[in-house]
């Protein structure tokens, strides 16, 4: 991070330090930030849980929303909410995993059979107990946002098969989980920031990346990469967290109105995140990219060893069967 980002970040630190859980005349207002731009299903759910908000409490209770890093990266905002200088913001499944190994179990690749499994598993008690794992780090979950299913979109040739990837550089998230699932299937997976990843793609540093469809096409990554290949082999929720220090600060009656507000959001979230997915494949398919369906046996076998070696690990391996277990 550059010296001048360093001291807007910290400006931003100081300005709303003290802002971002404001109470006056039984009145409480919440800071809302995320890196997202105004177009994209979370930011829309996250506009729409702000106006619930204020519906349900007719006033008493509102969030104010940051869009488009307007305060700093995820990585940033998930620290400002842990130390009490914001309230809420989204955070991936996969970054959760620096504050507590449970969440890795979301990033094992091909954990859920199904969306529909995956729902079930997240609206259940197996969703429930991994969002309040982080309350000893200051963080707690409200709800989970569909963030689809990850593949491969790749520039000089296609993914159909775990073999297609030997040798080649694969952008991934800042997550151990992802990294060892590529360099099962037989890449070199290279970590890079978001911002940073349309010039990696365009000048040779990594040979493609993995994303859902929404992101490959608002990132615009699809004018460098003409390949996206659908194996589909990780299925990583978005969490909606707010910062332990504001929600033990709010009454029994915000606390009811904000989860009430969150959970209706998530619900909206997910039917404008399906929407977004369809029209996001026929736009990058009109800019001319060609999309394949392999057949995902391959990669599931080629993996299976990666799920398998977390029998040592008995919280995690607990979850896997947990998981397997919801019908």
């Amino acid at each position: 991070m550059s010296y001048k980002r360093v001291i807007n970040w910290l400006g931003i630190v100081l300005l709303f330090g003290n802002l971002s859980c404001i109470s006056i005349n039984d009145k409480t207002e919440l800071k809302l930030a995320h890196g997202l731009p105004t177009d994209h299903p979370v930011h829309k759910a996250m506009e729409f849980m702000a106006q619930r908000c204020d519906e349900l409490s007719e006033g008493k209770l509102t969030i104010e929303v940051y869009p488009a890093e307007q305060l700093g990266s995820e990585q940033q905002c998930v620290e400002l909410v842990q130390i009490g200088s914001l309230a809420i913001t989204k955070v991936s499944a996969a970054v959760m995993e620096s504050f507590t190994d449970d969440y890795k179990v979301f990033g094992l690749p091909y954990i859920f059979r199904s969306k529909e499994h995956a729902f079930k598993v997240m609206d259940g008690d197996i969703g429930k107990d991994l969002l309040l794992s982080t309350e000893d780090k200051w963080i707690r979950g409200l709800c989970y946002y569909d963030a689809g299913s990850r593949s491969f979109y790749t520039k000089d040739k296609p993914i159909t098969h775990p073999n297609d990837l030997a040798g080649m550089k694969i952008r991934v998230m800042r997550s151990v989980t992802a990294v060892q699932m590529i360099r099962a299937l037989g890449g070199s997976a290279t970590p890079i920031s978001w911002g940073e990843l349309y010039t990696a793609l365009q000048s040779g540093v990594v040979d493609g990346a993995e994303n859902n469809p929404p992101s490959f096409y608002t990132s615009r990554h699809y004018e460098v990469c003409k390949y996206y290949s659908l194996d589909e082999h990780t299925t990583i929720p978005d969490v909606l967290v707010v910062s332990q220090i504001i929600w033990d600060k709010l009454s029994e009656q915000e606390r009811e109105w904000l989860q009430q507000a969150a959970d209706e959001s998530a619900v909206l979230q997910r039917k404008l995140w399906a929407e977004s997915e369809i029209e996001s494949l026929e736009e990058v398919q009109k800019a001319g990219v060609e999309i394949n369906y392999p057949d995902k046996q391959p990669f599931i076998d080629r993996v299976q060893p990666l799920v398998e070696s977390y029998r040592d690990n008995e919280a995690i391996y607990s979850y896997i069967k947990r998981i397997q277990a919801v019908e």
